[in-house]
């Protein structure tokens, strides 16, 4: 299952990779927010990143205007590691090297359909299992 997360300013991209995931035959919980009326992304980046910190969700995906905001938000739930992608080379790498388990994107800043090759990157990667790669993400949360 894949949480979803975002803000008024990532709402219409949210909306476009639940539904190319569902299409894909994922499972996605959806945090909110429901509408594009204005809202604080701590209250749906949060609840988003604690069911992927608790197991209750694979990976999340979460969406603001820059990605910044939920990326910090993401970041300080323990056990959850963001990481703010623009590019589908970033996507593959930090499933790669940092077993990332939460895609965050810049509504603002990325377009449909780069947003969609970026999560697809990002759900069918997988961590490489190095040694050396693993040594570090323990060094991130000993």
């Amino acid at each position: 299952m894949i949480a979803l997360g975002c803000d008024h300013g990532g709402y219409d991209l949210k909306e476009l990779v639940k539904k190319h995931l569902e299409e894909k035959g994922y499972t996605c919980k959806d945090f909110g927010c429901y509408d594009k009326s204005s809202c604080d992304y701590p209250n749906h980046g949060r609840p988003a990143a604690e069911a992927v910190a608790s197991g209750e969700c694979e990976n999340g995906i979460l969406i603001c205007t820059t990605g910044i905001g939920m990326s910090m938000v993401g970041n300080k739930v323990k056990g959850v590691r963001a990481a703010l992608c623009a590019d589908s080379l970033s996507a593959s790498l930090t499933r790669q090297h940092n077993n990332a388990n939460v895609l965050v994107l810049g509504a603002g800043i990325v377009g449909p359909n780069l947003a969609l090759n970026i999560v697809d990157t990002f759900l069918n990667t997988d961590f490489s299992g190095d040694e050396r790669h693993q040594r570090r993400i323990d060094l991130i949360e000993p």
